[in-house]
């Protein structure tokens, strides 16, 4: 692989003061091509993770440090951006059947002051068994009146198989929004695991989301 996905120590080290970097406001508006490496951008040993890179190879997202623990001892995860500002917080529903998660902006549930902070959406699976070894989860955002799991139409639903890296992203209408599949080497002879896969994403939709999608989609899959 080359150094732009696989970096180096002396790399990872620098990146939060690097200036080869893309906020979350640069990915939104210029990038449509991902790769996303499972492994978390820190090198501390037991570390576990994601690191998102834009077609230049930049770190644009990550997912810090996190254990493989059961959902119980987990708490949340934090999606950040490249210099790791919080850009999402996603909760497990512990006592959800349906592999619930809820996802709130920024930091932790509730900020310093104790208020709670504002809940962006909800993903979850439509069923409790999985069809065919097909995977079937639903996103249903919060800023649409009416919104929620009870009875309400998704507003995104992801299908396919995410162990082969093989699904997609639709929108309300049903339209394609983002595709993750396989990794293809730039050589035949490079040998790419699972670990690194691609998530591409229509540039009318925010890629940041698509991301968090993908981290719920490795917990609930």
């Amino acid at each position: 692989m080359s150094s732009k996905i696989f970096p180096s120590e002396i790399q990872v080290r620098g990146w939060e003061a690097a200036a080869a970097t893309v906020t979350a406001e640069e990915a939104a508006t210029t990038t449509t091509a991902w790769t996303v490496w499972k492994k978390s951008s820190m090198g501390f040993v037991g570390s576990d993770g994601f690191s998102v890179f834009d077609g230049e190879g930049r770190l644009a997202f990550r997912v810090d440090n996190y254990s493989r623990r059961s959902k119980l001892l987990l708490g949340e995860l934090l999606l950040m951006d490249a210099v790791g500002r919080p850009l999402f917080a996603l909760k497990p529903q512990i006592l959800s059947i349906y592999d619930e998660w809820k996802v709130y902006g920024g930091g932790e549930e509730r900020s310093f002051e104790g208020k709670p902070k504002s809940h962006l959406f909800t993903v979850r699976r439509n069923s409790i068994l999985r069809h065919g070894g097909e995977d079937a989860v639903e996103v249903f955002m919060r800023h649409r009146r009416g919104a929620g799991c009870g009875g309400k139409a998704a507003d995104y639903r992801i299908e396919g198989r995410f162990r082969k890296r093989s699904c997609e992203i639709r929108g309300r209408d049903g339209e394609v929004v983002a595709r993750i599949s396989r990794k293809k080497a730039s050589q035949p002879s490079v040998m790419i695991g699972d670990d690194v896969f691609s998530l591409l994403v229509d540039p009318v939709v925010d890629p940041a989301l698509m991301v968090a999608f993908v981290v719920v989609m490795d917990r609930v899959c």
